[in-house]
């Protein structure tokens, strides 16, 4: 049971909030009211604590480009996510949770491999693996489970490729990311589970030091490890940070769109016909809005006072930024913003986050996801899910939104 703290006022929405039955594609209902008549206001979380839930926007913008906010789990008043990841945030820091300059020099490190020329010159392989796990798909039985056999391997063997880590070792990594993202892992789980990882990235560091070859692990260990700008442990970290948000995400965009695709069928259609690569890069950012797979929030905290919306943040005070309701904020987004329209321009989401923290992979993402929406729908035209829609699960326990299987058949 949680704690209720004294000033927290009776009736106070608690967070995560449930979406709507039958609506699995949409934000809570409770979002889209705060979003009209409280847009920045307090919601209780697990710990019994009460952030402050930013759902405009314009606001999420502004606050997640203030340097007045900060991303570092260690400052009292941070919402954490749960029990599991408050020791997890607390034992052990990546770049994705600290504030500049030491975020910046970090990130440095590993932002010209994931340069959008770079990930362009990546398409080709990307396509080779996509039409090769659609062979398979074709010449297997059905239906099929799109998760195992292929919305999961498309990004696994992209990342696997670019960081140097052997495909064989997926099941591994697959299996732990999985603890680490689900809400209910104890703290035992997930410290587990990041210490397997991180072992694991630490002794294939050690082999690409006495062994370098073509791949961003060797880069990190022969550039950074070895020059002394980082130690060993740290680039391990890394490693497995990219490494997990490399296929964990993408994978569950992958199917999850596949889904609401066909759900939407005259939708599907225009971007199965669609001959012009910019439809489907507008595809892509219309479905990353629409879907918003990130939909715990992003979490913060103050360390100055900062007015928003008419409140008062105080220092101190964690925040929890409502991306997904953000990405249906009618003042943003125009013509129904609750309607899937691949026509839509969706380019001012921001699934990927906003300001220094922005998503360091998305334009991996963004390649990998036009290939895959622009080869899969024309190469099995009669794709078609294999079950009824209320017998497919979603992740409503994970942090990242998706589905644990999507039965399809042609």
């Amino acid at each position: 049971m949680t704690e209720t703290l004294p000033d927290a006022p009776a009736g106070m929405p608690e967070h995560p909030m449930p979406r709507a039955a039958g609506c699995p594609f949409d934000p809570p209902p409770a979002l889209h009211a705060l979003q009209a008549e409280a847009p920045v206001s307090r919601v209780r979380i697990w710990d019994g604590s009460s952030p402050w839930l930013i759902t405009r926007h314009d606001h999420l913008r502004t606050l997640l480009g203030d340097p007045r906010v900060s991303a570092d789990p260690a400052h009292p008043g941070y919402p954490h996510r749960n029990a599991g990841m408050k020791v997890s945030d607390q034992t052990r820091q990546t770049f994705l949770t600290m504030d500049d300059p030491e975020h910046a020099r970090l990130r440095r490190m590993v932002t010209a491999p994931f340069a959008i020329k770079k990930m362009e010159a990546l398409r080709p392989s990307i396509q080779r693996i996509v039409d090769d796990l659609i062979d398979e798909l074709l010449a297997g039985p059905k239906p099929v489970d799109l998760v195992e056999a292929f919305a999961l391997p498309v990004p696994s063997l992209v990342i696997c490729e670019l960081l140097g880590v052997p495909y064989e070792k997926h099941d591994f990594f697959q299996r732990n990311t999985k603890v680490i993202v689900r809400r209910t892992s104890t703290s035992e789980e997930v410290l587990a589970a990041r210490a397997a990882l991180t072992d694991y990235m630490d002794d294939l560091l050690s082999a690409k030091l006495a062994e370098p070859t073509d791949d961003l692990l060797s880069v990190l260990a022969t550039e950074r490890v070895a020059t002394a700008e980082m130690t060993q442990r740290q680039a391990a970290e890394m490693g497995v940070l990219l490494l997990g948000a490399g296929h964990e995400t993408t994978a569950n965009m992958i199917a999850l769109g596949t889904l609401a695709l066909l759900q939407n069928p005259g939708q599907l259609a225009l971007l199965r016909d669609a001959e012009d690569p910019e439809l489907v890069a507008g595809a892509v950012e219309e479905l990353l809005r629409y879907l918003n797979i990130t939909h715990s929030g992003r979490r913060r905290v103050a360390l100055e006072d900062i007015e928003v919306g008419g409140e008062v943040i105080r220092a101190g005070d964690g925040i929890i930024f409502a991306n997904d309701i953000a990405n249906r904020d009618p003042a943003a987004f125009t013509g129904d913003p609750d309607r899937l329209d691949l026509t839509r321009d969706a380019r001012r989401h921001v699934a990927f986050g906003y300001g220094v923290h922005q998503c360091l992979g998305q334009p991996l993402a963004r390649v990998e996801l036009q290939v895959v929406y622009s080869t899969l729908y024309s190469r099995i035209p009669t794709l078609a899910l294999a079950t009824d829609i209320d017998q497919v699960k979603f992740k409503h326990d994970g942090i990242v939104y998706g589905v644990y299987e999507l039965p399809v058949t042609w």
